[in-house]
């Protein structure tokens, strides 16, 4: 089975710039409710995955260290890419298998898939994976066998 039918395109995916700042990172996984986005560079090469963790274990390390709260003011000089933590959410090429797509669905709720030069080009969802595998394989069945565009 080819993955690229289980793919939802980067165009259709939220993700943050590495160099966006602390807020701004924050706002827009706030906005769309995410628990965990993917982060690229402006080029388009994905960098990493930041959490809700990584954003609040960056907040108790400021405080601690400053032993002050932090303001917004001092959240402007962090940027996405001090929070990212090393390996989170590894990426899969678009040839990867279906087991072993499955054996990264078991640790990340999405799996980044970048092409040969390592750009980000979309997610695939540990929901969609879990479909396959179980066998529901319903067309109408919203998320499911998506083509990319």
């Amino acid at each position: 089975m080819n993955i690229a039918y289980f793919l939802i395109p980067k165009s259709s995916v939220a993700y943050l710039y590495d160099d966006f700042t602390f807020r701004q990172g924050l706002e827009k996984m706030r906005h769309h409710g995410y628990t965990a986005i993917p982060v690229i560079t402006r080029d388009g090469q994905y960098v990493g995955t930041v959490s809700e963790g990584d954003f609040l274990w960056q907040l108790l390390s400021e405080e601690q260290s400053s032993q002050h709260p932090c303001s917004m003011r001092d959240l402007e000089r962090l940027r996405v890419r001090d929070l990212l933590r090393k390996d989170s959410y590894p990426p899969v090429r678009i040839t990867v298998s279906m087991e072993e797509l499955l054996h990264s669905a078991m640790n990340q709720n999405f799996i980044p898939v970048v092409d040969d030069f390592d750009c980000f080009i979309g997610i695939v969802t540990r929901k969609d994976i879990i479909r396959y595998f179980a066998g529901e394989t319903k067309a109408e069945q919203p998320g499911f066998l998506r083509k990319i565009v």
